[in-house]
């Protein structure tokens, strides 16, 4: 089912335990079991209605939060996501509710040290869409930096440059100001950013994710969180 893009791999889980799905016209409840590449998969209208109830949630992370777990004594970011931090100006009509905590995981990380946009969902789609392997969306971030930069360093930057020993994918790499570089990235390895500005002599001062795909941060202020709206698309 995943494979097909019904769903992801955890929601098919769920799905085949709440009896949703049939295989060749028999329920399967069992997981794990092995199927014809040409057998007929039915999938419940309980399913969908299930599925069109998640919620995704975009978060201006300040400073001082981790992406996921709780790790050295920092708070995860998602401790910020209750009634009071929701930004008042958010267009969505959706009610919060505790549910929507059930199940919510972030789609991607950004460091301790960096803040901006991060993504938050109950939809292993939009999850598989923003970080599995095959995923080319587009992250753009604003990097504060010192130092010089040659016109052959901001070459590398664009593309040239390795990490671990992988050849990293080209970016988009400009100067925002006198101070601040704008880069737009396909991938996102650990500490890509820094590593590529250390790459070329430059110091990293500040780092803040403003897009993931076609979704902007905006006006959203730091520490405050809202709905991506029905219309809103990665």
């Amino acid at each position: 089912m995943s494979e097909l893009g019904l769903c992801s791999r955890r929601e098919a889980d769920e799905w085949i335990e709440n009896g949703w799905v049939k295989v060749d016209g028999k329920v399967v409840t069992t997981l794990g079991v092995r199927v014809s590449p040409h057998a007929r998969i039915d999938v419940d209208p309980a399913a969908a209605q299930h599925q069109s109830e998640q919620v995704t949630i975009i978060l201006n992370k300040p400073v001082g939060y981790v992406s996921g777990q709780a790790e050295d004594g920092y708070q995860p970011a998602m401790v910020l996501i209750k009634p009071e931090n929701r930004w008042a100006d958010d267009p969505s009509p959706t009610r919060f509710k505790p549910g929507h905590l059930r199940g919510l995981a972030p789609a991607g990380r950004l460091d301790i040290d960096s803040t901006g946009l991060i993504v938050f969902t109950q939809d292993g789609r939009i999850a598989k869409h923003l970080i599995g392997r095959d995923s080319a969306v587009e992250k753009e971030y604003l990097v504060r930096v010192e130092g010089t930069l040659s016109d052959a360093g901001m070459k590398l930057l664009q593309h040239g440059l390795e990490l671990d020993g992988v050849r990293l994918k080209p970016a988009r790499v400009s100067w925002q100001n006198e101070n601040q570089l704008r880069f737009v990235l396909r991938e996102g390895r650990k500490r890509q950013l820094r590593r590529m500005c250390e790459a070329v002599g430059l110091t990293v001062t500040g780092l803040k994710r403003v897009r993931s795909g076609s979704v902007p941060l905006g006006p959203l202020p730091v520490g405050q969180w809202r709905y991506l709206r029905r219309d809103e698309k990665f």
